[in-house]
């Protein structure tokens, strides 16, 4: 049998505060042979992450405490002096982390950080090192590596970020890769893409892995065995397949039920909320489903050949030198009770879509009504009125609260700006909006950082219904949420439209989420919408290449399919960039079945 590269015997990680030491992590153990990995599954705050600092040492030293046994290769790590801990870190162990920008140093070339790392660790001389950067990053597919080494992080996409610090981490051929939510916030083709790279690297080179994530999807992807963990705890272990087909512990069958599996809507014509299993009777409620679009001769929001672009100017006097293309010529209505999704990879121009519509940037062009009227023609003091109408829900909720304001302020402040209700009636206001997404009244007087990402999200959903819309924008909304949060969000979604009759645009990368909450989608590429139609007609018979391509990335929770899976095509989103004098060319489209068109595409798709 082949020696473990690591092994994590009793591991206890403590934090010494208000005199005592207190345990996070409480005897975990765990082994990873070569060419294996492990991922270690659970929400925030289970331990996944410190787990992982634990093995590396990277916990400050005065108040932490870990205790156990951790041994690599057969030397034990917890017994090493830090001089030589040192050279273990990035040499035979190194570590991807969630966020490449923060990881990157913005001042220094992508190239040098990595020939810096082989000069400390290999001993190379900035020739060697060089070609090693060149060697390396061709390796983890990057395009014209030998030009693209000279770039600064902030020139690069986030799966390019990623695969520098993939580049990074295997720079010195470490015996073992701690990949800490590496695909978190990467778009799904990107995400399927740096799983792919992970997998080809490992079985060249007998890498072990250790991968974090709380995604139930990723897991099925690339684990060979799983541990889930919960505030702290082992609850379950095993090999991967195993815990899939048989769950054995309630916390995990709550994990895989929140798991949006692509296909699950096939028969249904109606959004179809999560079902909630009890984490400690492991029971699920069957849900019901949503609302059908409610049935209306009018649209609510009426969308007409919107188009954004954001000059690029350059030079001592500023000249135009070009422009982004971020929104083409986008058409599409949302009637009241509907939700519309629109759904594409990063910089495809969804955002601006939902930003335009809301006049937090202004359009170049097009036109945008609201139940009638006009939002790009009218008077700033009228559109004041018009605003309350429609609102918006951002990706990051702790970005979107002011941390220094108490959470009930926050919720008032858009009613006493826009003199809808008195201060003290705003508070008796706030208490039923609170209410009303699932949370205590009592909690008026609380900061934001008091508060866990799925409780602040739903604080946020409470401000955008403090003025009463009728039109919701979420943008990216549940995105960064865990699996089980993220399902009772969407959960409180539909409930709130079912009640209020509200129309979402639904802005996301996530096309099982998608499928499940959505009535209709419209699929962006390079700020066109290639192909829009009903969720069921999108889904079950996508037409656009870009639309399949979309829908083969998502990933499986089931690893019984991983090995029929087909490889991706390793395509970065091409760049929105056009010239100054750049002609849009005229598209056409085709109707494919009722109430679904897609776009005509040319050569360059195949």
């Amino acid at each position: 049998m082949t020696p473990p590269i690591l092994s994590v015997t009793k591991l206890r990680t403590s934090f010494y505060n208000d005199g005592a030491w207190t345990p996070v992590i409480r005897d975990i153990s765990f082994d990873i042979a070569p060419k294996t990995t492990v991922a270690i599954v659970g929400e925030s705050g289970s331990g996944k992450s410190m787990t992982a600092l634990s093995i590396m040492r990277l916990l400050p030293g005065g108040n932490s405490k870990v205790e156990g046994n951790i041994t690599l290769a057969g030397r034990s790590l917890l017994d090493l002096p830090e001089r030589e801990m040192r050279n273990v870190r990035g040499n035979e162990i190194a570590m991807i982390f969630q966020e490449p920008m923060t990881s990157l140093n913005p001042s220094l070339t992508i190239g040098f950080q990595i020939a810096e790392a082989l000069m400390r660790h290999r001993n190379m001389s900035l020739t060697q090192a060089e070609a090693e950067v060149i060697r390396l990053l061709d390796r983890v597919r990057i395009p014209s590596a030998k030009s693209r080494a000279n770039d600064y992080p902030h020139r690069l996409s986030g799966g390019m970020r990623q695969r520098v610090m993939i580049a990074m981490a295997l720079a010195c051929k470490p015996k073992l890769l701690i990949a800490d939510e590496p695909t978190t916030a990467l778009d799904v083709t990107i995400q399927a893409q740096i799983l792919e790279l992970i997998r080809d690297l490992q079985d060249e080179d007998g890498m072990a892995v250790l991968f974090i994530t709380h995604d139930m999807g990723v897991v099925a992807e690339i684990a060979d065995r799983t541990i889930v963990m919960l505030r702290g705890d082992v609850v379950e272990s095993g090999d991967t397949a195993d815990i899939f087909a048989n769950p054995q512990h309630a916390y995990t069958r709550s994990l895989l039920s929140a798991v949006p599996k692509l296909g699950s809507m096939i028969g249904k014509t109606r959004p179809l909320r999560f079902p909630l299993v009890d984490q400690q009777t492991g029971i699920a409620a069957e849900p019901p489903e949503g609302i059908d679009t409610v049935e209306a001769t009018k649209p609510i929001l009426e969308v007409k050949n919107l188009t954004k672009y954001f000059d690029i100017r350059k030079g001592v006097l500023r000249g135009l030198a070009g422009r982004v293309h971020a929104v083409e010529n986008v058409s599409f209505n949302i009637y009241p009770g509907e939700t519309l999704a629109l759904v594409g990879e990063s910089g495809c121009g969804k955002s601006t879509t939902g930003r335009s519509i809301v006049r937090l940037t202004a359009p170049t062009s097009g036109s945008i009504r609201l139940a009638g009227d006009d939002i790009l023609n009218i008077e700033k003091s009228s559109f004041r009125d018009m605003r309350k109408r429609m609102q918006m829900i951002f990706q990051d909720p702790y970005a979107s609260l002011n941390p220094r304001m108490r959470i009930g302020e926050s919720i008032a402040e858009p009613m006493i700006a826009h003199g809808t209700e008195t201060p003290k009636r705003a508070r008796e206001r706030v208490s039923e909006l609170l209410k009303s997404v699932g949370m205590s009244g009592d909690v008026y007087d609380r900061y934001p950082h008091e508060f866990s990402g799925g409780q602040r999200q739903r604080i946020c959903i409470a401000r955008a219904l403090s003025l009463g819309p009728q039109l919701i924008i979420a943008d990216e909304a549940v995105s960064a949420l865990d699996v089980s949060i993220k399902a009772q969000v969407i959960n409180l979604m539909l409930d709130l439209q079912e009640r209020l009759k509200l129309a979402f645009l639904f802005i996301s990368h996530d096309m099982a989420v998608v499928e499940r909450i959505s009535h209709r989608v419209a699929v962006m590429y390079l700020g066109e919408i290639v192909e829009i139609g009903t969720r069921a007609s999108v889904f079950g018979n996508p037409q656009h290449p870009y639309t399949r391509r979309l829908l083969s990335a998502v990933p499986m929770a089931d690893p019984s399919r991983r090995a029929g899976k087909k490889r991706l095509v390793n395509d970065e989103l091409k760049s929105p960039i056009r010239a100054v004098d750049y002609q849009v060319p005229i598209r056409q489209f085709k109707q494919v079945g009722p109430d679904h068109m897609v776009q005509e595409w040319g050569a360059e798709w195949g």
